[in-house]
């Protein structure tokens, strides 16, 4: 019941509706949608009721459920959103309905992640109302090669998203993480598992978290000089919205896989604020100094070591000149 008269408010946003006009569409009691309407308050939504006119929706709750979600969403979007106030991990959830026969195009949005994670295991901290935690399960059914270029793909998919959203474009600090005017907006974590007999790609979950609101006082101390947030920046952003369009980008990533990425990778080097920088290569057996200067066709970045050596870089950490505090 709560459902049909959201959807009949909406349809008539900003008119005031008269219970009765509402009950006899509905085929309900003046009592029932009286129910209706305060659950709707409790829900976060602002719905206006005057005597003599009725009922109007005048706002909505910056809220990740689904009802506010796919309002967002065009029809052909994900084959499943689920959406949870709180879970561990919106990738470690896909990666178990993933052994579970969940679908192709299925996505998971979480309003606070108590275990986020990025590469390498790094913790992601996922505070509830503060921004949009999501992933994407992706069943491409293609060799481990074709899918090199998913992680730098995603990215840009990310980036289209804050823009068509929060009308900014952040920079791509290689090789995955969101940047604002130096800081890190966002994380992005990429997960692959193969079939034991073919090899090939049993299912690829896709994951992004979005700082939205936070404000410094919210960031950790060990975090707080390197990380922002679009509040923070100045662009404020409908949570559900954003990550509406995050979905539908990372839907977008998954039909040209196995395809001509050339345009991702086009969009990728554009964003990319670590071309032409200078970079620290941090590996397991030490570091070197190198000159940033490109990236190929499946997101490497390319480099100019010391001893005036090329080569590209496909793993591991780098540290750019300029962002999160490294200076020398």
């Amino acid at each position: 019941m709560k459902e049909r008269i959201y959807r009949l408010l909406l349809e008539n946003e900003g008119r005031f509706l008269s219970g009765q006009e509402i009950s006899a569409q509905l085929g309900v009691t003046r009592a029932a949608v009286w129910k209706a309407i305060d659950a709707l308050r409790r829900d976060g939504y602002t719905v206006e009721a005057r005597t003599g006119l009725g009922y109007r929706l005048l706002g909505m709750p910056d809220a990740l459920t689904e009802r506010e979600i796919r309002r967002y969403l065009p029809a052909d979007g994900p084959a499943e959103l689920r959406c949870f106030d709180e879970i561990d991990s919106t990738n470690s959830y896909l990666k178990r309905e993933a052994l579970s026969g969940a679908p192709h195009k299925t996505a998971a949005v979480a309003n606070r992640q108590t275990a986020g994670r990025g590469r390498m295991a790094r913790t992601f901290l996922s505070p509830a109302d503060r921004g949009v935690y999501l992933s994407l399960l992706l069943r491409p059914q293609l060799p481990p090669e074709a899918l090199l270029g998913a992680t730098g793909m995603a990215a840009v998919a990310v980036c289209d998203a804050v823009e068509k959203t929060a009308g900014v474009r952040p920079g791509i600090k290689w090789t995955n993480d969101l940047v604002l005017h130096n800081r890190k907006l966002c994380g992005i974590l990429t997960e692959l598992a193969l079939e034991g007999e073919t090899g090939r790609a049993e299912s690829l979950v896709i994951g992004a978290g979005v700082n939205v609101s936070q404000m410094p006082e919210d960031f950790s101390p060990e975090v707080s000089a390197m990380a922002t947030s679009l509040a923070q920046e100045g662009y404020p952003v409908s949570r559900p919205a954003l990550a509406a369009a995050m979905i539908e980008a990372f839907c977008r990533l998954g039909d040209s896989l196995g395809g001509d990425i050339a345009s991702w990778a086009a969009a990728y080097r554009r964003d990319c604020v670590t071309l032409g920088k200078d970079v620290r290569l941090l590996w397991t057996d030490g570091q070197k100094r190198a000159r940033a200067l490109d990236i190929d066709d499946q997101f490497g970045l390319v480099v100019r070591l010391e001893d005036g050596t090329e080569t590209t870089v496909r793993t591991g950490e780098v540290s750019v000149r300029g962002l999160y505090g490294y200076a020398e």
